[in-house]
């Protein structure tokens, strides 16, 4: 299977645990990733993928990320478009694109608690998903 991970770099301390535990995963799966893209924030994400998804060089995407909960409600408003999109894409072009973005309403430590089962746990659908192809 051919991987894709797209990481946002918002929260780059939690996210590069994640972009890391993705990777060893991957690894230990023996999951070809293919390509790593880094964006600026979650609600980058849906870009990115949709990119990798029409270069068809993919089998799956892990869509990594850490939206942290501040004093509005604006973690919930990125959380919430950033899932819908994903799940367009995955439906689009009939591909998983793993959720393993961290949010809505998580505070920095749950997020660094989470981090690499969150990444880990992306790999594994990307991987237990494109075999229903």
């Amino acid at each position: 299977m051919k991987l894709g991970i797209v990481m946002s770099t918002f929260n780059e301390k939690i996210t590069s645990r994640m972009k890391k535990a993705a990777l060893k995963k991957a690894k230990k799966l023996k999951i070809t990733v293919v390509s790593v893209v880094e964006v600026p924030g979650a609600y980058d994400i849906p870009f990115a993928c949709k990119i990798m998804l029409e270069k068809k060089k993919v089998d799956a995407i892990a869509a990594l990320g850490a939206i942290i909960k501040g004093d509005t409600d604006h973690d919930q408003l990125i959380a919430y478009t950033a899932a819908k999109a994903l799940t367009k894409l995955s439906l689009k072009y009939q591909k998983p694109v793993a959720l393993g973005i961290i949010g809505p309403n998580a505070t920095g430590a749950q997020a660094k608690k989470r981090a690499e089962e969150y990444a880990e746990r992306a790999v594994e659908t990307a991987l237990q998903l494109s075999h229903l192809k």
